[in-house]
């Protein structure tokens, strides 16, 4: 490969800097493989007015003229597979059952990558394409990793997985360009915002909090008040509740208010194959941070050192309460959870690793 440029053809859903699941797992890598003399080639399926139709309720006709178009770009795919070294595909090359196109790259010249952050193989299908649910097939996934030559895994739960499908597993969490999110300023308030961020799809996880914010806000009155960063509104009485719906231009801001992060979850195999992003957006920002302790995030958080991790609700209300009562520990937690990501969870302290593995499949 000395001295000729490495194509990688990159399979994925979403246009460049739509999905926060493209953007931490391989889009945050691009402009490194583009140094390391990689010429990459970009194929999505989902264009910014499919998107408008997709994820609504109904719309069926123009979620068939979607499907009929995302045939014909991977039978395109399929035609110039063989131009290129790797073949990297993210989570899955069609929305649907299928998997032919898989199958096909595998048998190009080319070596297959797939990458993926979430327990995939198991049902969980959006709120507006639940009549479409029949169309879907969570179990092919074990079919893809079967075709691939190397799996990217985001944690070692996914890994395991992973592992009984092919022989040649890496794990590459999921990670934070610490030159974006960093906090610009301090929140100078005397009121302390508690805040999460997250889709539609792992809001529920906030519900199991409500009882705890209501009990904070008949403790502190109005020494706290309650942020959501959402594509949806989170619905909660008796607390003072900002919704905010998340924006891309303006995220890290929307972020930087937070003085609190919590990324409650359920102990469930879904939640299990969670990357903890949440909690790393938290802790790049200097938010001192409250996790649930499942799957990685028992990884990511040294407890009481750079962050806590809770289950019960009395948990959860006694390190909120330590953390709104002391701001010296707030600070200190926060501090120490940007330095965890800055060593362990940043596209710094990982892209020499991602590139060799890259490297290794083609030599």
């Amino acid at each position: 490969m000395l001295g000729l440029k490495k194509k990688i053809l990159i399979i994925t859903n979403h246009r460049k800097g739509r999905s926060p699941a493209q953007r931490f797992r391989f889009e945050q890598y691009l402009s490194y493989l583009e140094a390391d003399d990689f010429e990459i080639t970009f194929s999505n399926i989902i264009s910014k007015e499919d998107d408008f139709y997709l994820y609504r309720k109904g719309q069926y006709l123009k979620k068939a003229v979607i499907l009929k178009k995302s045939r014909t770009i991977r039978k395109a795919d399929v035609r110039r597979m063989n131009d290129f070294d790797i073949i990297f595909i993210h989570r899955e090359a069609m929305l649907t059952a299928s998997t032919f196109f898989e199958r096909k790259f595998a048998k190009s010249k080319a070596k297959v990558v797939f990458d993926f952050d979430d327990a995939i193989w198991l049902p969980n299908v959006s709120s507006g394409n639940k009549r479409l649910q029949v169309l879907k097939n969570p179990s092919k996934t074990d079919k893809i990793v079967a075709c691939a030559d190397m799996v990217f895994a985001g944690n070692q739960y996914l890994a395991d997985y992973a592992s009984a499908f092919c022989s040649n597993v890496k794990i590459i969490p999921t990670t934070i360009d610490t030159n974006y999110h960093k906090r610009s300023k301090s929140n100078t308030s005397d009121r302390i915002c508690i805040g999460w961020t997250g889709t539609e799809t792992t809001r529920k996880y906030l519900d199991f909090l409500n009882p705890v914010f209501s009990k904070l806000t008949e403790k502190y009155g109005q020494k706290i008040y309650f942020k959501v960063i959402c594509d949806q509104p989170w619905q909660a009485d008796g607390i003072e509740l900002k919704n905010e719906k998340w924006n891309k231009d303006t995220e890290i801001q929307q972020l930087e208010e937070i003085d609190i992060g919590v990324m409650p979850l359920t102990d469930d195999q879904w939640s299990r194959g969670k990357c903890g992003f949440k909690g790393l957006q938290y802790m790049a920002l200097e938010s001192a941070t409250i996790m649930s302790p499942v799957g990685v995030n028992t990884n990511i958080v040294d407890h009481g050192k750079n962050g806590f991790l809770a289950t019960a609700e009395d948990e959860w209300f006694e390190h909120l309460s330590n953390l709104i009562d002391n701001k010296e520990l707030r600070l200190q937690i926060g501090k120490a959870g940007r330095i965890t990501i800055d060593e362990k969870f940043s596209v710094t302290a990982n892209k020499s690793l991602y590139l060799k593995y890259l490297n290794e499949i083609i030599d």
